[in-house]
């Protein structure tokens, strides 16, 4: 009888031994308080991609003691708590935490239970009114006060440590607070991989906060290299296009003629003579408005003068027969007038047109023969 237990115990090592060469990645659990129907639910949902192995820790210390060939698997096999067992994979060792993280479910803690992680009771209200509750909660360093009739926690307090066995106090104030901190599944202590030990806390990674930590030590080192003017795939650009401005700024400073500050200085002086020019036609036309109207006033003086004059009654008859010889001037011969007093000033604008023409030529000829001089240059 004897013998057949020692050759079933053989039977498992050498199992074991198989499995980890099979497979490239070893993981280490524990399943303390685990529920057999979560077990097999679990199982179920895995086996597609991972093998799950339970055994004794004698049986799985002696397994891997054997595997000489695999490199620091003794550190690995010191790790080995609680119900241990052993899960055989070709998952990553990180996708593997994330798929049993995934299976995991919340419940509360009993007494004498290891805590899975440091159990922290919050800062905030709570449902409890003043009474022998607020003393309970002092006997573990938990700092109160009363806030509209409600008893509210001051400040976060660590009540156990990561590893650190739950006394009968502690679960029963976590299970009237409502903190569950236990995680019941399969969990992962430690992962092995081509003589890589992963521990649970290397594993336990947050994906946001690692994508941002990549993504701020890319652009670390992308400034870094605009500073230092390494030149890579993706400084190259940025690189040239800051150069370009550097010898442009340069050129600017110390007056040195070239294609850029040809153009800069043409542009300008098209401004300029823009704006010369709807200036000299909003004078001009403004004259013309005044003498128009000066025109205007004047008629009108005059006419009133007119209405005024006084006529001897002994003349007044031969007046009235006399034939009427005065002629009214027109406010369209005023206009006329002063269109014809304006017409030297009009003439005046199109030599200026006509030389400001002649300047722009002379300035595309001047840039030509620039270009032309730097590219000979060159």
């Amino acid at each position: 009888m004897k013998r057949k237990i020692q050759q079933k115990k053989l039977k498992e090592v050498e199992e074991i031994k198989n499995l980890a060469n099979k497979y490239s990645v070893l993981g280490l659990v524990d399943m303390t308080n685990l529920p057999s129907l979560q077990l097999q639910r679990m199982r179920q949902q895995l086996r597609n991609t991972l093998y799950l192995k339970m055994a004794k820790k004698r049986l799985i210390r002696i397994a891997l003691n054997q595997l000489k060939d695999k490199e620091n698997i003794k550190e690995f096999n010191d790790k080995l708590k609680g119900e241990a067992a052993l899960i055989f994979t070709n998952e990553n060792p990180f996708k593997l935490a994330k798929l049993l993280g995934k299976e995991k479910s919340s419940a509360p803690a009993k007494a004498g239970q290891e805590a899975p992680n440091d159990i922290i009771i919050p800062a905030g209200p709570t449902n409890f009114t003043p009474g022998p509750v607020i003393g309970e909660l002092g006997q573990l360093g938990i700092k109160t006060e009363v806030k509209d009739g409600k008893i509210a926690i001051k400040e976060d307090k660590l009540l156990v440590k990561e590893g650190e066995v739950i006394d009968k106090k502690a679960a029963e104030i976590l299970s009237r607070l409502g903190v569950e901190p236990m995680q019941v599944g399969l969990n992962l202590i430690a992962a092995y991989e081509k003589g890589i030990i992963y521990l649970k806390d290397i594993l336990s990674v947050d994906e946001e906060s690692y994508v941002n930590n990549l993504k701020q030590l890319g652009l670390d080192s992308f400034n870094l290299a605009m500073h230092i003017g390494y030149t890579t795939k993706d400084t190259i650009n940025q690189l040239i296009q800051k150069a370009f401005r550097d010898s442009n700024s340069l050129a600017e400073s110390k007056d040195i003629v070239t294609s850029e500050s040809i153009k800069k200085e043409l542009s300008k002086v098209d401004k300029e003579a823009e704006v010369l020019k709807e200036k000299l036609n909003i004078e001009v036309s403004e004259t013309k408005k005044e003498q128009v109207k000066e025109k205007v006033e004047e008629s009108k003086k005059e006419e009133i003068k007119e209405e005024k004059v006084e006529v001897p009654k002994e003349k007044l008859k031969e007046v009235k027969e006399a034939p009427k010889e005065t002629k009214e001037i027109t406010t369209e011969e005023l206009l006329k007038d002063a269109e014809e007093e304006t017409k030297e000033d009009r003439e005046k604008l199109e030599k200026e047109k006509k030389d400001k023409e002649d300047i722009k030529k002379a300035e595309e000829k001047l840039k030509e023969l620039t270009d032309k001089a730097i590219q000979e240059k060159k």
